[in-house]
């Protein structure tokens, strides 16, 4: 089985935490094989690190010189500077980027013809292990390479190769997602709020609702209009809400919310 070594956050913003959390709580590594450039004035990154037992500094440098395998994990806008700071340091390293929209052609060209990269994409929920990863390979990066990022994003969650031209729509569904689902969360929530049921509850219903949901469609392979026919009986409760959400463009908004994240993934990596 392909070693990790240790690892490297340049950045610990929430992607960064959420998988530093989730590899720890795999059993993938130790907190002392972690280490993450972190800004001074990001006390809330500083302090959760902290919590778990992760060193942190405040200079990119010494993270890729301490680190077998990088991840990129700063705002998309800073990556130029970020590798620019490291480039020199950068050959024989594995780097992962987590920034949105930054092309492979991008990040090979900031750094050491000898280092080798690979795009991922993961979300949030990978803090809780249950992320959703998709990655994509560099020119350079080896099989191993790949087989150490598919153990890393697997031990938080899902992981699938994919093409880089599906990055941007991926981004769009499976890493903006969970902020899709948050706000239907809330709003399933406040409508039984409305109706009289205590908030608190109206959250637990509402979250494992969308869990068990989400659960079957993976798990059963039916089609999930077959599954939404099979709790629809005629002229029942279900029949009238879904025929509400088809008037107030339920599909149509949620689609869209995907194309537009899509396009303004493409707007940031200049396609």
């Amino acid at each position: 089985m392909a070693q990790i070594g240790k690892i490297g956050f340049l950045g610990g913003g929430n992607m960064a935490k959420a998988l530093a959390k989730g590899f720890l709580g795999a059993g993938l590594t130790k907190p002392s094989a972690i280490i993450a450039s972190v800004h001074p004035a990001d006390k809330f990154s500083l302090e959760s690190f902290k919590a778990l037992g992760i060193e942190t500094l405040v200079e990119n440098a010494p993270i890729v010189q301490q680190s077998d395998l990088i991840f990129v994990s700063v705002k998309p806008q800073v990556v130029p500077q970020v590798l620019k700071e490291v480039k020199s340091l950068s050959a024989g390293k594995l780097f992962l980027s987590v920034a949105m929209g930054i092309t492979l052609q991008t990040l090979e060209s900031s750094l050491s013809p000898e280092s080798r990269v690979i795009r991922v994409m993961p979300n949030t929920p990978a803090l809780l292990r249950s992320g959703c990863s998709v990655f994509v390979r560099g020119s350079q990066a080896t099989d191993v390479d790949a087989q150490v990022t598919q153990r890393l994003l697997e031990a938080v969650g899902t992981c699938e190769a994919v093409d880089e031209s599906q990055l941007d729509t991926v981004t769009a569904l499976s890493g903006s997602g969970p902020a899709y689902v948050f706000v239907m969360i809330e709003a399933l929530a406040d409508g039984a709020v409305h109706m009289g049921m205590p908030r608190d509850m109206a959250y637990r219903l509402a979250a494992q609702t969308v869990f068990g949901a989400g659960h079957m469609v993976r798990e059963c392979g039916v089609h999930p209009g077959v599954l939404k026919d099979n709790v629809t009986s005629p002229a029942g409760s279900t029949a009238a809400a879904l025929k509400h959400l088809e008037r107030s463009g339920f599909r149509a908004a949620v689609a869209g919310a995907v194309e537009a994240a899509a396009l303004r993934c493409r707007e940031i990596s200049g396609k």
